[in-house]
């Protein structure tokens, strides 16, 4: 019987990928993480049959760059030995404890890529209780999208490699190397995280506030009503606080249009003169003239319309 065989262990640091901070909002603590995924044999030997699994899960502490955890897993690839007096029967399985440093690149955005590597101890299926114990490494290079502050999950490319194994059957004794490939995928959990803000709705359109006053036929003068109307609007200009006053002043059809225009813009003036003494700043006052172009009641030309000789008062 060949004395070398490959006793090829799966992967023991299966695929959980550290939780980390999304976005802008990293923080540093602890996080737990679980995962699994496909093991392949880096060297190709006849005794393996198949593409294996892994599985398992970490704890380490973020840093928010550098991380540290400790990674636990088991592996297993289908080989075509069966060996009396041993686990392996078909299968060939690993058991792996590995303590790893590991970096990411941009650990405030939400897509983030690492690196790592880490070091530790394998035991591997033979005849012996714990199996044939060595000593173990890996090192890998993944890619993480942050759901949240807390939760993340990600895909990895692993490389677990350890001294070579020894299985004795019977006085003789079979050995080989022990190097594995794996894409595995996780879930991971980082406690202590701020939720994310939710952005609150913008604040309502500020709603303008608009009075009107009316004029007598070809006259600019404010009756008492005129007068009581503006007192209410520079009441509401001074509860707004902060505010702009629009006076835009209109005639009827009758008369020449230059004049009109004209009109509308002493009715305009008037009312600005009335609400700068009811206690509202010249500045804030802008005056307009529409002369007969903006018609309240549509009319024929020529026609005396007492609701279009007006201003309208618009707070904004």
């Amino acid at each position: 019987m060949d004395k070398r065989i490959l006793l090829i262990g799966a992967i023991a640091a299966a695929a959980p990928f550290a939780a980390h901070a999304q976005e802008i909002n990293a923080q540093p603590g602890f996080y737990i993480g679980a995962g699994g995924g496909i093991v392949l044999p880096l060297s190709t030997t006849s005794n393996v049959t198949g593409v294996g699994f892994a599985f398992g899960g970490k704890a380490g502490y973020d840093f928010v760059g550098p991380r540290i955890d400790i990674d636990v897993g088991y592996g297993q690839l289908p080989v075509n030995l069966n060996l009396p007096g041993t686990a392996i029967n078909g299968k060939v399985g690993q058991l792996t404890a590995l303590a790893n440093l590991s970096y990411d690149f941009f650990p405030t955005s939400t897509i983030t890529p690492y690196v790592g590597a880490g070091l530790g101890v394998a035991f591997i299926d033979s005849n012996s209780s714990l199996g044939s114990t060595q000593l173990a490494w890996d090192a890998f290079v993944g890619v993480r999208y942050n759901i949240s502050n807390a939760m993340s999950i990600g895909l990895e490319g692993r490389y677990v490699g350890t001294t070579n194994p020894s299985v004795t059957v019977n006085g003789q004794t079979f050995s080989g190397s022990n190097n594995t490939i794996a894409i595995l995928a996780g879930v991971a959990w980082k406690f202590g995280q701020p939720e994310v803000a939710v952005a609150a709705p913008p604040p309502p359109a500020p709603q303008a506030a608009s009075f009107m006053v009316f004029f007598d036929w070809d006259r600019s003068n404010l009756s008492a009503q005129a007068l009581n109307t503006i007192r209410q609007a520079a009441q509401a200009f001074k509860t707004k606080g902060s505010a702009r006053i629009t006076a835009t002043g209109h005639t009827d059809t009758s008369g020449p249009e230059n004049y009109n225009m004209a009109l509308s813009l002493r009715r305009a003036n008037a009312v600005k003169d009335a609400l700068v003494r009811e206690g509202v700043p010249a500045t804030a006052i802008a005056v307009v003239g529409r002369g007969e172009s903006q018609l309240l009641v549509q009319t024929g030309d020529g026609v005396r319309e007492p609701q279009n000789r007006r201003v309208e008062i618009v707070i904004q």
